[in-house]
This record gives structure tokens, C-alpha cells and sequence, in this order.
């Protein structure tokens, strides 16, 4: 299987995607796309890294596995393609970003390409999953890899906002340097943890931004381009 990815990434990450684990879990993933139905496409893997340049990053949020519905996931973390149905987290991340930003209009789209282009990396832990099964490549040496980009991240780059959302993001950050970056963390945006208080009202979005200008970066345009 062909990577796709960009070359600033390539470059980066040139020692990771040269070992040997690397490798062969390229190739298991693409025996697994030709014996079941596997999301997100091929050409979209690495979306997240395509979509986000390496210099211009400054926020990465962490997912689990892409989404694992027929047409969902587009290789963004809790992202779907245009014209599909907003999943339930998404709605609450945007119910959230709407309140702590005071946007009237609602997104009308669940596609985040547009926040991937203003340099936040919207990375799931694991870049593949079956149809119909979610987790179904835990297995797979996916977390070694994304564990690895977020470590780079944290040793090369400096004030990085890192918005880890629930048990499983948190433990995915463990080893972030906070004396260089800031680390948001809450409950997951899921209905189960949002219900439970966990969520709402942790106004991640406008820190975030607080955080960026006072560090003299151009913060994060959240709303959509696409209103309803």
C-alpha cells in the first residue's frame, strides 16, 4: 500500500515510518482493506496529516478511531464528510464551541477540514477501523505510530494547545511536555460523558484562542464557513 503522505510529514517522521513496525503495519492494513470493508478510503488515512501542515500546527486533538458507517469518516477525528449527519459528539462539540463562543447559527456541516487548514491536526489514535466495528484495529500498532507523532510534536514545537477529550485522550498525553505546550482536558463529548457533566462548559475553544494570541499566534477561526 502506497503512503499518502505529504512530504513535510514524510520528512518529520522519517525515522518512525522507516522501522520495521512501521512497515509491516502497512501492510497488514492493506490486507485488511482488501479482505473486509475498511474506513476511512485508502487516500485518506493520513488525512489528518495532509490537511494540517507541521508549521503552521498549533492545536492537535486527539480521537480514537475514525468513525466505522458507510461514507462517515474522512481521516479527521470527529469529522465527517459534507451532507452527512451530524454524529452525536460532534453535535455536542459543536453545542459547546456555539455556547463558549456566542454563535448564534449552528454548523451545518460536520466536515472540520476547515479547522485542519488553520493548523489544528485532528488525530485519532487509530487511522483505520472495519465497517461496522469499532476499535476493530486496536490491535494494530496504529497508537505506537500516533504516540510517536505526538511525542514529536511536544519535543519540537513549542505552545501547541493540546485538547485531550476523556480517559482515553488523557492517557494519550501523558507524556506532553507542559512547561512548553497548554493541555485542556475534560470529559469525552459523547452523550454518555456530556450528560454527565463532563463536558459542557469547559470553553475549551475560547482558551484556546486566549491562549494562542497571548503567545502571538492567529487563533483558531472555529466557526464554519456553513451555517443552518
Amino acid at each position: 500500500m502506497q503512503i499518502n503522505l505529504r512530504a513535510e510529514w514524510q520528512s518529520i517522521l522519517s525515522d518512525e515510518i522507516q522501522q520495521s513496525y512501521f512497515q509491516d503495519l502497512i501492510k497488514t492494513v492493506d490486507q485488511e482493506y482488501k479482505n473486509h470493508t475498511c474506513y476511512p478510503p485508502k487516500e485518506l488515512i493520513f488525512a489528518a496529516f495532509n490537511n494540517c501542515s507541521f508549521k503552521d500546527l498549533k492545536v492537535v486533538i486527539i480521537g480514537q478511531d475514525p468513525y466505522h458507517g458507510k461514507g462517515e469518516a474522512n481521516g479527521l477525528c470527529f469529522s465527517v464528510n459534507d451532507g452527512v449527519k451530524i454524529p452525536p459528539s460532534l453535535r455536542n462539540i459543536f453545542r459547546e464551541m456555539c455556547d463558549d463562543l456566542d454563535i448564534l447559527l449552528f454548523p451545518a456541516t460536520g466536515n472540520l477540514e476547515s479547522w485542519a487548514k488553520q493548523g489544528v491536526l485532528l488525530l485519532n489514535a487509530s487511522l483505520t477501523v472495519q465497517e461496522d466495528n469499532p476499535n476493530s484495529h486496536k490491535h494494530l500498532k496504529w497508537n505506537v505510530f500516533t504516540d510517536a507523532v505526538i511525542q514529536k510534536i511536544s519535543d519540537e514545537k513549542q505552545n501547541v494547545v493540546f485538547l485531550l477529550w476523556g480517559n482515553f485522550a488523557h492517557k494519550k498525553g501523558l507524556k506532553i511536555d507542559r512547561n512548553k505546550h497548554l493541555i485542556l482536558e475534560s470529559g469525552h463529548p459523547s452523550p454518555m460523558s456530556a450528560n454527565q457533566g463532563k463536558w459542557f462548559g469547559n470553553k475549551h475553544f475560547s482558551k484556546t484562542n486566549e491562549y494562542l494570541k497571548e503567545k502571538g499566534i492567529c487563533p483558531v477561526e472555529w466557526n464554519s464557513d456553513h451555517y443552518q
